[in-house]
């Protein structure tokens, strides 16, 4: 049978006081909303329809698929007015799953299950046991079958003693489903048209409502100010700092570690405190990472050493390299095996060769460096001249000496040597030394500057 997804998205969020979409405040690298619509992607959904309201243009905007099918709501009269907007999409013989697009932790194996608790004359409900359920509906069950769900507002005293719980979130038979739907009312202290009354309907025409359950609350929870936003955040923080460790990942506190994207890692990968990994980033094994690393869209190899406050982006780390403390290793560069970059050296679309070392205080961009290269302190290559960028090339084994500037575009060759302190424009053959720079002169009687 085809499944369609209901993904209700048109609340405004006042209490987060600001003019963007509530769903589409992010959690993690993503909005709510749209790790929402993955999940309904990963259950291999037929067809997704996200109900909006307020900001709707901005939403087509930042959420996009050829999967999607946006459906207004113009006025937002309830969960049950909301999935019913939707109807006129929904087929008879599919089976319709409801999600909410502010609830973005609902783990795709929780769905499964709801999925398969479902049977052919029902409908499937996914609840959740309380210890606090003040705020939510409560699920009334008699002799052990559920038979409806009575809203906070609505509950007698001893229906608010109930700690299960309704999630919102179901499964039920198009055909029913839009049967059920037109039959709602408003009648109620909300003056709303519930979703959760369907239940009751369900029961009434002796459907079997059979339940699923989440492994933790936080699957179930939604967002409704920047404080719960933020509680959801550090939960999803740490359920991928969890799925580290049982990879074979260490990491010196798994509460201060920010994965935003997909990071893959290998055995013996050692990660100390508030790291940064944002987009697709792959570790592999031996690897170890110091603190306050930010890591974006970049390969590390095995047995690398990654040293704290280094920043690598678009970058592939070769097997055996060591970068940083404060290094810069930008878009474009690839370090080669057993090369070293230290601290406050900045490299952009350049290549270091095998062996390579640049320990400190050196910009290298766009450049060619080959085997066993030794660029000395404060070196910088040149290569912008204010319209086009230029390519530095320094062949295997060369020495170049501290403060010098290579000037691109320009070739050192292989076992060539650059004087400390000198400006390289032509090139350089190989085995040569090359020294720029004007002759010392020492003047006596000099008188040094005074404060006026």
């Amino acid at each position: 049978m085809s499944l369609s997804v209901v993904i209700l998205a048109a609340g405004k969020g006042t209490r987060m006081r600001s003019d963007l979409p509530k769903v589409l405040h992010p959690v993690a690298h993503q909005s709510m909303v749209e790790h929402v619509i993955d999940s309904a992607r990963a259950v291999q959904s037929d067809n997704i329809y996200l109900v909006y309201g307020f900001g709707g243009d901005l939403l087509k905007q930042r959420v996009v698929g050829d999967d999607l099918t946006f459906v207004e709501q113009a006025e937002q009269l309830g969960t049950g007015h909301a999935v019913d907007m939707a109807s006129p999409h929904v087929k008879d013989d599919e089976d319709v799953l409801v999600l909410y697009g502010d609830v973005p932790l609902t783990k795709v194996s929780t769905l499964q299950r709801l999925i398969a608790a479902k049977k052919e004359n029902g409908m499937a409900l996914l609840t959740v046991n309380l210890q606090n359920p003040t705020g939510y509906g409560r699920i009334v069950r008699m002799t052990g079958n559920v038979v409806g769900i009575v809203e906070q507002k609505d509950a007698n005293e001893e229906q608010l003693q109930i700690t299960e719980c309704n999630t919102g979130i179901l499964l039920a038979n198009g055909k029913d489903l839009k049967r059920w739907l037109s039959n709602l009312s408003s009648d109620n202290a909300q003056g709303e048209y519930y979703l959760t009354d369907i239940i009751a309907m369900a029961h009434s025409e002796g459907k079997v409502i059979n339940t699923a359950h989440p492994d933790t609350e936080i699957e179930v929870e939604g967002a409704n100010n920047r404080v719960q936003l933020a509680n959801l955040e550090r939960a999803y923080q740490l359920r991928k700092a969890e799925e580290l460790m049982i990879n074979g990942a260490s990491l010196r506190d798994p509460n201060r570690i920010d994965i935003r994207g997909d990071l893959t890692t290998g055995n013996e990968v050692v990660i100390d405190v508030n790291c940064i990994f944002e987009g697709t980033n792959t570790i592999e094994n031996n690897v170890t990472i110091g603190a306050n690393c930010i890591v974006i869209n970049s390969t590390i190899k095995a047995g690398a050493t990654i040293k704290p406050n280094t920043i690598i982006e678009n970058a592939v780390i070769g097997e055996n390299c060591s970068a940083g403390p404060f290094a810069r290793i930008r878009p474009g560069t690839t370090m080669l095996p057993d090369s070293h970059v230290g601290n406050f050296v900045e490299m952009k679309n350049t290549t270091m060769g095998e062996g390579a070392k640049a320990g400190h205080l050196t910009y290298l961009g766009d450049a060619e460096i080959g085997k066993k290269v030794n660029i000395g302190a404060g070196t910088i290559t040149c290569n912008y001249d204010g319209v086009n960028k230029s390519k530095t090339i320094i062949k295997d084994g060369a020495f170049i000496g501290s403060n010098a500037s290579l000037v691109a575009p320009v070739t050192i060759g292989k076992m060539a040597t650059t004087g400390a302190g000198s400006t390289i424009g032509k090139d350089v053959e190989d085995e040569q030394l090359a020294i720029s720079r004007a002759k010392q002169r020492n003047l006596d009687g000099w008188k040094r500057p005074t404060k006026k």
